[in-house]
């Protein structure tokens, strides 16, 4: 059987939607045998780069060549027996394919390689990823009115396919954003604990790729699943441990997903229309401990991550950032006083949460003892305009080269 021929064979019956247009000389072959010799291919081009790119080629111009009702057609008569036989066939050639796509092994546990014997490993995968999107979206176009056996394929194929993924991670990342509502919900389970695995993985560009994973999980699952098993505390455990880290490129990721993920676990206490009902919650947990971090950070980056983060959180508290004033007074006092140019971010974000906490929280700004910050808060917003006033004079005056 000649690959090929068979390329040619396709292109000729896919063209042909009229009568004067060529037809294929042959009949095309059960795509069962055509699997099985895919397969044998496949592995014997596996340790030849160059051969095994140029037959990958191929086999995504296969994929997207083939008649969707071909490439879903069981041989056997009995539909049970001829899908278990499709899905066995579609498992063993998706697992040839990726291994074309393998990572070198080394002669030991202890032993590594070379930087140059991963030099062909990025491009193969990036081949094997283009023939695996063709297969999967030529099952999705076809798979309409075969919406169980298809689901069932597609779960066959999965195990492979995300260990390809997560053995080349940002290829994982990638093809979790493709899968959005509502065809995440039915592969949670299998998508859940490889991305809690990132989320807890000791590199930080790993951890945030994982952190990444579970944001898109939380944003294109419906509530009612993600509280099912108790998988929304869960996920709100293992992101609140990063609250405690020094990394701001952790945190920033960490604290808009934990924003969305609060919704789920929980109404926001904005939302409440009495009093009963605001009682202490997560949303006071998270909040509490950003603003002890703020007090005390001293670095750049996290101070900006923190100050952009916090408008979003106060304004979610709504009145019940009331029993956060104490705190949120020191850090608004604590980063107005300290200037962050050249663009003054922490200070205009801080600008910005006193505005959201005097909207919901002006009955309280006044505490029991009669104290009230607004004297600190105002001598520090005469200083702060007086520097964005001679501040934006000079970027004038860089302007028209004065």
């Amino acid at each position: 059987m000649e690959l090929s021929s068979l390329l040619r064979d396709l292109h000729l019956s896919s063209s042909s939607s009229s009568s004067e247009k060529p037809r294929p000389p042959h009949p095309l072959p059960p795509i069962t045998e055509l699997l099985a010799h895919l397969q044998k291919l496949l592995i014997g081009a596996a340790g030849n780069p160059s051969e095994s790119s140029k037959l990958i080629g191929q086999v995504q111009r296969l994929f997207q060549t083939a008649d969707p009702d071909w490439l879903l057609s069981p041989v056997s008569d009995d539909e049970g027996t001829g899908w278990a036989e499709l899905r066995s066939a579609y498992r063993s050639v998706i697992s040839a394919l990726i291994g074309c796509a393998a990572l070198p092994l080394c002669e030991d546990d202890c032993s590594s390689l070379d930087a140059a014997a991963y030099q062909s490993v990025p491009s193969g995968a990036a081949a094997v990823c283009s023939a695996l999107t063709a297969l999967l979206g030529h099952w999705r176009e076809g798979g309409g009115a075969r919406r169980a056996e298809t689901t069932g394929l597609v779960l066959a194929v999965a195990p492979p396919i995300y260990l390809f993924s997560v053995t080349h991670l940002q290829v994982s990342v990638f093809w979790l954003s493709q899968v959005t509502r509502p065809f995440l919900c039915p592969f949670l389970p299998r998508l859940l604990p490889p991305s809690l695995l990132l989320n807890d993985h000791y590199r930080p560009e790993n951890c945030m790729l994982g952190v990444r994973c579970l944001h898109h999980i939380v944003l294109n699952t419906p509530a009612a699943d993600l509280r099912q098993f108790n998988r929304a505390e869960v996920l709100y455990q293992a992101l609140f441990k990063h609250l405690y880290t020094s990394d701001a490129a952790i945190i920033q990721p960490v604290l808009s997903c934990l924003l969305d993920l609060l919704l789920v676990l929980e109404k926001p206490p904005s939302s409440s229309s009495s009093s009963s009902s605001r009682k202490p919650c997560r949303h006071d947990d998270v909040l509490r401990l950003v603003l002890t971090h703020m007090e005390a950070e001293h670095k750049v980056a996290l101070r900006r991550v923190y100050a952009s983060a916090l408008p979003l959180y106060v304004e979610r508290m709504g009145v019940a950032v009331c029993r956060h004033l104490r705190r949120v007074e020191r850090v608004l006092l604590g980063y107005l006083e300290v200037r962050d140019p050249p663009e003054e971010t922490s200070r205009l974000k801080m600008l910005e949460v006193l505005q959201r906490t005097s909207k919901w929280a002006w009955p309280r700004l006044a505490d029991a003892h009669g104290h009230t910050p607004g004297p600190e808060v105002m001598i520090l917003l005469s200083l702060f305009t007086k520097q964005i006033i001679c501040f934006l004079q000079n970027k004038m005056r860089k302007i028209l080269n004065i």
